[in-house]
């Protein structure tokens, strides 16, 4: 499956219109591609500043999100790469604290392109490639990537010595690639996720991480005991207590923070392993009072986002309407807590590779009204996915213009993709 970039400068369409004919090689292709690719431009991800490398199932684009608003308290200039985008493809590159303009988007795509000729070559990883080279061309005092999926043969994993790789909360996603079959990898789901996210780890290096359970715990341990890497897991060498503040501990004291102005309770623990991961590492200084305004001010769309005024909006009036990307589980989980007790209309769009009960189950009994759209430009489960509730609406709009004059907010749900074309339709500011 494709990422279906557009863009309305002809300049960046004519490169991504290059980019969308690329072979996409099934299955995991490990990371010689990417260095081949790098190697030809001159290897600019050795000449970036210090990387804050994050992985994991769920909150890793949150995480990067409040180590970027941290380390830009602190008055320091931040290139940052995330994954997917969900408007423009000029999202997944952000320079300096400025989204990448699209003059230099199409002049780097070009470039990359051009060099990558008789690679076996992915989307992703001309992507990565264009984010490391504009890094290594302006100046910066740190990095923030996100992996795009697992970790151990991501092409964002070619970064030797990060400042610290952080790793996220631990799910069952995307099983196709990081649960296939392979001989010497764990057996039990958990483990094998955590197994493919430890790949990050690099010797020396700093490795922050949430709690998880036993197996998964031991996985982590393994690999960072392998490569001599300096381990620090919640509940053994740091904590956070959330509650009306953030309180933080590790053997070097304890902050009292706030809690983010991102909406759901599970943002506090993202923050604070972004937190962790600034404590326990030594090449970029960051003050407690820059982590409190970052905390504060961090920024993630789509996550569970209320929508302001905009043309959809008008399709629903008195009522409020909240958007959220996640498709697993733990995304269910997540939702449901910031919904407790309230009964809303659920908008749902999966793409085909996801549990379609992985939202509904979670909101059991709070759902008033359950409507299926498609995913635009994606393969997605029918309406008959979602159960005998479900009701087919065309595209969004005729899904808000079909709700009743109840005043219930309603929660459009289940995909990143759709995420980014309610933004687009809403016209959400993103940059």
């Amino acid at each position: 499956m494709r990422d279906f970039a557009t863009s309305d400068s002809p300049a960046v369409q004519a490169q991504l219109d290059r980019l969308a004919a690329l072979s996409l090689p099934e299955g995991r292709i490990g990371l010689e591609t990417i260095c081949e690719l790098l190697a030809r431009l001159g290897n600019p991800d050795h000449d970036i500043p210090p990387v804050f490398h994050v992985a994991g199932t769920n909150g890793k684009g949150s995480v990067c999100a409040f180590l970027c608003a941290m380390l830009e308290a602190e008055g320091l200039s931040v290139h940052v790469t995330t994954s997917p985008h969900l408007v423009r493809y000029n999202e997944r590159i952000r320079i300096a604290g400025t989204l990448i303009s699209d003059a230099l988007l199409a002049a780097t795509l070009e470039e990359v392109i051009d060099v990558s000729q008789g690679l076996d070559i992915s989307f992703f990883e001309i992507t990565i490639a264009s984010a490391f080279l504009t890094f290594s061309r302006t100046p910066a005092d740190a990095c923030v990537i996100e992996t795009g999926l697992g970790g151990r043969f991501d092409a964002t994993n070619v970064i030797a010595h990060p400042a610290a790789c952080g790793i996220t909360a631990l799910g069952i996603d995307h099983e196709r690639f990081l649960l296939a079959p392979e001989e010497g990898t764990p057996g039990e789901p958990l483990a094998r996720i955590a197994f493919e996210k430890a790949g990050i780890i690099k010797p020396d290096c700093p490795i922050v991480t949430q709690s998880y359970p036993t197996g998964a715990e031991l996985e982590i341990k393994r690999a960072a005991r392998a490569a001599g890497a300096p381990l620090h897991m919640r509940g053994h060498d740091w904590d956070a207590k959330i509650g009306a503040q953030i309180q933080y501990s590790d053997r070097r004291g304890a902050l009292t923070l706030p809690l983010p102005t991102l909406p759901g309770r599970h943002q506090a623990q993202n923050a604070a392993l972004a937190v962790a991961m600034l404590t326990h590492q030594d090449l970029v200084g960051v003050s407690s009072e820059a982590m409190a305004t970052g905390i504060r001010s961090a920024r993630w769309p789509a996550r569970l986002q209320l929508l302001g005024d905009g043309p959809l909006t008008a399709l629903a009036p008195r009522r409020k309407v909240w958007l959220d990307g996640g498709h697993n589980p733990d995304a269910g989980t997540a939702i449901a807590q910031h919904f407790a007790g309230q009964r809303l209309h659920l908008v749902i769009g999966m793409l085909a590779n996801k549990a379609p009960d992985a939202i509904t189950s979670a909101l059991e009994g709070q759902i008033a009204s359950l409507q299926a759209v498609p995913v635009p430009n994606h393969d997605h489960h029918q309406t008959s996915a979602f159960g005998p509730r479900a009701v087919s609406a065309a595209d969004i709009p005729a899904a808000l213009h079909a709700l009743p004059n109840d005043g219930l907010p309603v929660l459009i749900a289940g995909s990143l993709y759709l995420a980014g074309d309610v933004l687009r339709r809403n016209r959400e500011r993103l940059d």
